[in-house]
């Protein structure tokens, strides 16, 4: 471990989190505890934010969760106008129904990574929050108090004091290699890159919406992937005999993309312009432990991955929520540092799923057909026109099917579950969905009986208590308590105080912003 750092006392600049990184998983990070009034500062090594399309897509569940925190309208709003059809996995030619998942975001929204940021940061910003760009760490030193670190800035070097420090710095974090953090897994067997570009030429579209309509290989071992982009630009992902051979920092060039787009359609198409580019692999590790002390992980920090299927970015995010609502328990006093250890129990396998199916995509998507590749697509493509089997694969690629562990969920089989988007009417006849109910960061205790439940009355300070009833859909439920990052963990019967003291903290906290019985919270 670097210790630059040695004089706790030297440091002048202090803050509750210092959050490493503002891609998608470090501002998701910050806005939920912006929203905690948790106070948290974010360092970015770059001058601004990356314009590059990078990752294209939001998932089903990441749509749910914007929409729980009320960012789901600008997000769509900063979409790309072209409705992909259904899900994929591998590019296989049979669309995943997401919509057997009884989700409102039945596809895949064509959102570039750096527009999903723009939204981050302006909630952060409106939250009070800032990032601090051209701020690169230079060295962290641990304590049993918390975390120091050095950074150099446009201003010189400075130090910084967080209690705790999340790194959210990439697939080539600084934090966990200063820390020495266990990185294992698989080193790169293949080398690709991706480029948003201007094309000239006709790129037939004439197959829709779904993915298997943009791949195309070749004999050679080339490999492209076409999606389109505002103002006419599309976004590339390819690989061939030159791209695997490139080193990592080297340049994409024009004759290497032509090359690829020549050998995959025919010269039907030429690059007129490359404005943004960058090289990565089907390298896949994950942290042995997403905790280190006051140091956590979340993102590609913690986990790496080819993009195939398209849920790199979405699974920092989802990193993000999980942990988010809990590090702002544990430093608002509710709960013990063990809250911390669930982040590592619920979202490393996760992450450990992920990276198994994109490495069993990467064989079946790549440009080889021999060694009875072919014979397995085909089989593969005859099982997923199978319902169960495509409800299956839909719900494990959008993330619908998560469901968190739970001692109680074969007695009751909402446990763990994702929370569904009910229409309610609330007291006063208002109707709202459940994501309405969301917005304040707080969990939801939701009454759809008469059934009084006075012993979550002490919590009203975390829980916003709401009884409603079901205008539309349906849940199997008489009362549910849903975390902040919309997963069930009660659902009626006994075990209600058990469960509020496990993720709430003990009743006799005393906070600010109490919520009536029956309200929407302040």
């Amino acid at each position: 471990m670097n210790t630059q750092v040695t004089d706790v006392a030297d440091v002048t600049d202090v803050t509750d989190v210092i959050v490493v990184g503002a891609g998608g998983a470090g501002l998701t990070l910050a806005t939920e505890l912006a929203l905690a009034g948790i106070p948290a500062v974010v360092l970015d090594r770059l001058p601004g934010r990356n314009l590059q399309s990078r990752a294209g897509a939001i998932q089903p569940r990441t749509a749910e969760m914007l929409a729980l925190r009320g960012l789901l309208d600008d997000a769509l709003g900063r979409s790309i106008d072209y409705q992909l059809v259904g899900g994929h996995f591998a590019g296989l030619p049979v669309p995943l129904d997401y919509a057997a998942w009884d989700t409102r975001y039945p596809h895949p929204v064509l959102l570039p990574q750096d527009q999903l940021e723009a939204v981050l940061e302006d909630r952060l910003t409106k939250l009070g929050g800032e990032v601090l760009r051209e701020h690169r760490l230079t060295g962290l030193h641990q304590d049993v108090d918390g975390v120091t670190i050095t950074m150099a800035t446009p201003d010189g070097d400075r130090s910084l004091r967080g209690r705790h420090l999340v790194a959210c710095d990439g697939a080539h974090s600084s934090v966990r290699k200063i820390i020495g953090a266990d990185f294992p897994g698989q080193a790169a067997t293949i080398r690709m890159a991706t480029a948003d570009l201007l094309l000239t030429g006709d790129l037939d579209d004439s197959a829709g919406g779904h993915i298997s309509s943009r791949i195309r290989t070749s004999p050679e071992g080339h490999f492209a992937m076409i999606t389109p982009l505002a103002d006419g630009l599309h976004k590339l992902i390819f690989s061939g005999p030159r791209t695997m051979t490139a080193e990592r920092d080297a340049p994409v060039t024009t004759e290497e993309v032509r090359e690829v787009l020549h050998a995959t359609h025919g010269g039907a198409l030429d690059v007129a312009e490359i404005r943004y580019s960058s090289r990565f692999s089907n390298a896949s590790r994950q942290l042995a432990h997403y905790r280190h002390g006051h140091v956590l992980f979340a993102g590609d920090s913690a986990h790496i991955h080819s993009p195939a299927g398209g849920q790199g970015l979405n699974l920092g995010v989802q990193d993000a929520f999980n942990l988010g609502w809990k590090l702002a328990a544990v430093l608002r006093g509710e709960a013990g540092e063990a809250l911390l250890d669930t982040y590592q129990t619920e979202r490393h396998p996760v992450a450990a799923r992920v990276l198994a199916l994109t490495r069993a995509q990467g064989v079946v998507m790549g440009p080889q057909r021999d060694g009875g590749l072919a014979e397995l697509r085909d089989v593969l493509t005859d099982l997923l026109r199978l319902p169960d089997a495509n409800r299956y694969m839909a719900g494990v690629m959008a993330g619908l099917d998560l469901c968190l562990p739970s001692p109680d969920a074969e007695a009751r089989p909402l446990l763990g579950l994702r929370m569904p988007d009910l229409d309610l009417v609330v007291d006063g006849g208002e109707r709202v969905r459940f994501s309405d109910l969301t917005r304040t960061g707080r969990a939801v205790l939701l009454s759809l009986s008469d059934a009084p439940l006075p012993a979550a009355a002490p919590w009203s300070d975390r829980v916003v208590h709401v009884r409603a009833r079901v205008a539309s859909g349906a849940i199997d439920a008489e009362a549910v308590l849903v975390r902040p990052d919309g997963y069930v963990c009660w659902a009626g019967g006994a075990g209600l105080i058990e469960t509020l003291t496990r993720w709430f903290g003990p009743a006799d906290l005393v906070g600010e912003g109490l919520v009536g019985e029956s309200g929407q919270g302040a």
